[in-house]
């Protein structure tokens, strides 16, 4: 199971909307430029998870997108499954098929790994996401500080006068 380009994508957008939606619209030139995804791919993703009603766009001047929902209320799964994302381990794509058109040995694995996976991710919420971005964002910056700290130097003390025996 492989989640595609399109799923982290997506996710990755909603999170860079999330955390700079606190001044009104953002704009998908704004997260292309940030998160270095193309503009034309994020008009394809953006239009689906409008119509999912996880987005809300504002036309005109300052217009934009904005959260539909609050953080606490979307999971990363309905970010995947919005953009037509397959969360699937089977080979036959669930359709029960795998082996000359016959149930493999081994599918139910597969399709329990994928009820698995999508408890995971809809378990995940784009608030959890947030905070993790922001929390090592300050951890970043602590660092940075302790950094500049270990190589500032302090001035020389005084020289101690010289005693003579």
């Amino acid at each position: 199971m492989r989640l595609t380009t399109k799923g982290r994508f997506a996710v990755t957008a909603m999170i860079d909307l999330a955390l700079h939606s606190g001044d009104g619209p953002v704009t998908l030139a704004e997260i292309s430029e940030r998160q270095k995804i193309s503009l034309s791919y994020l008009e394809q993703l953006f239009g689906k998870l409008r119509r999912q009603a996880l987005v809300s766009s504002v036309r005109g001047p300052g217009g934009g997108y904005n959260l539909a929902k609050p953080t606490d209320q979307v999971s990363v799964a309905d970010i995947i499954v919005a953009v037509d994302e397959p969360i699937d381990a089977t080979q036959c794509g669930g359709k029960e098929n795998c082996q000359d058109e016959h149930k493999c040995m081994t599918h139910d694995l597969w399709v329990s790994l994928n009820e698995h996976i999508f408890a995971f991710l809809r378990g995940v919420t784009l608030a959890q996401l947030v905070l993790q971005q922001q929390a090592r964002a300050r951890d970043e910056k602590v660092m940075e500080l302790k950094d500049q700290r270990a190589t500032r130097r302090e001035p020389a003390a005084p020289a101690a006068p010289a005693v003579s025996a």
